[in-house]
């Protein structure tokens, strides 16, 4: 059992890195105080070839897999990027899963490519006001007319809808009164972003300025039947082959955060004298950052546990949510113990740990809570009853 990268794997760890290194801390929080897209590391990473990293060699990508995927998007967010980073090229990666297992070849040609190329960002629509992780109780209706869907309805926390041209929209085609299983009348689709029938609305938030999250309003978008991914009213079971995937690339970003705040800190600590010694001297600053390495580094094994039974097309849910959840958590603990190592400088911007604190509480919470985690684990591998 061999828990080191492959050679190959290490490789793409050192490439990537050696990209991220041109758009260093300065870079990041530049971006986060203008709110503005990183729209030339976008362009680096695909150009790079890095957008298709997961995707098929027949469609433009490298065919690799999403252990691969992993390693590049921890590589991102330790290199200070975080989820600015991360976020601004991981829905590129991942959200076009549905369409590489279930899609057309003619919608694989149409839609892979200029994803992969860089061509076309995309957004993930499926999230309510009203209804949260609880998706089978979304409202945004498509309601067929001949060879096209009409869309009404709302969606909220869509990532890059200021700067996508497609996106990829959960709606209910069939009432939820008119099925039998609460998961069936569900349409996945991956259509141009109309913005004169889609209102996107930015919301104001705690971090990650430099990829926005959004509301959108929908009326009247007119969808063409050949934009539908899979069969109609099976959106739910398509969505699935994007879950665990995220949630395993979500986990190495957070590892990669914490990472990254961690390094900053015992930086500071080694160099930072106060009563003649460094206060890396001391037991109190010491053990909570040794603690906190050991949490990171437990929470990368089950990543990449995780991402290997995907990759070899084994159930991974318990693993990849484990993962997350364990490295939320710890990302976030990283994060957490950094600022307080720095004291009031880590309060302080140009210090950066500050912001790397308010990017790790994402991966803590989306794009499932850790108790949604927690009950998942307690029903599904533990066989407790239902909680909620």
């Amino acid at each position: 059992m061999d828990f080191s990268l492959s050679p190959d794997q290490q490789q793409i760890r050192e490439e990537a890195q050696k990209l991220c290194s041109g758009f260093d801390d300065s870079y990041w929080l530049e971006k986060d105080k203008d709110h503005s897209f990183p729209e030339d590391f976008y362009a680096a990473i695909a150009e790079g070839g890095w957008l298709g990293i997961a995707m098929p060699e027949a469609y433009g990508g490298a065919g690799l897999g999403i252990t691969e995927a992993a390693v590049l998007m921890g590589a991102v967010a330790e290199s200070g990027a975080c989820m600015s980073g991360a976020s601004a090229i991981h829905m590129n990666i991942f959200s076009l899963n549905p369409v590489v297992v279930l899609g057309t070849e003619e919608q694989k040609q149409r839609m892979l490519r200029p994803l992969i190329q860089g061509k076309e960002k995309a957004c993930f629509a499926v999230t309510e006001p009203n209804v949260g992780l609880n998706t089978t109780q979304i409202k945004t209706r498509a309601d067929r007319r001949g060879d096209r869907y009409i869309v009404n309805g709302s969606k909220i926390w869509t990532s890059t809808a200021q700067v996508a041209k497609k996106v990829l929209l959960l709606a209910r085609t069939t009432a939820l009164e008119d099925v039998k299983r609460k998961t069936e009348g569900l349409s996945l689709f991956y259509t141009d972003l109309d913005r004169s029938k889609v209102e996107v609305r930015e919301i104001p938030k705690m971090g990650r300025h430099a990829v926005d999250s959004n509301m959108l309003f929908i009326e009247g978008l007119e969808i063409p039947e050949e934009d539908r991914i899979g069969p109609e009213g099976q959106g739910f079971r398509s969505i699935l082959h994007g879950m665990n995937p995220e949630r395993v690339l979500v986990a190495a970003e957070a590892v990669g955060i914490g990472r990254a705040a961690l390094k900053k800190a015992a930086d500071y600590a080694r160099e930072r004298i106060v009563f003649d010694r460094p206060i890396g001297q001391n037991q109190g600053i010491q053990h909570p950052l040794a603690k906190c390495w050991a949490a990171l580094e437990a929470a990368d094994l089950m990543v990449f546990k995780a991402a290997s039974l995907y990759d070899q097309g084994k159930d991974c849910a318990a693993e990849a949510n484990a993962a997350k959840y364990l490295a939320g958590e710890a990302g976030f603990e990283a994060c957490q113990t950094a600022v307080m190592t720095l004291g009031g400088m880590g309060y302080a911007k140009e210090y950066h740990v500050e912001r790397y604190l308010r990017e790790s509480l994402i991966p803590r919470i989306a794009p499932v809570s850790p108790h949604m985690i927690l009950n998942f684990i307690a029903e599904r591998v533990l066989g407790l009853p239902k909680s909620y």
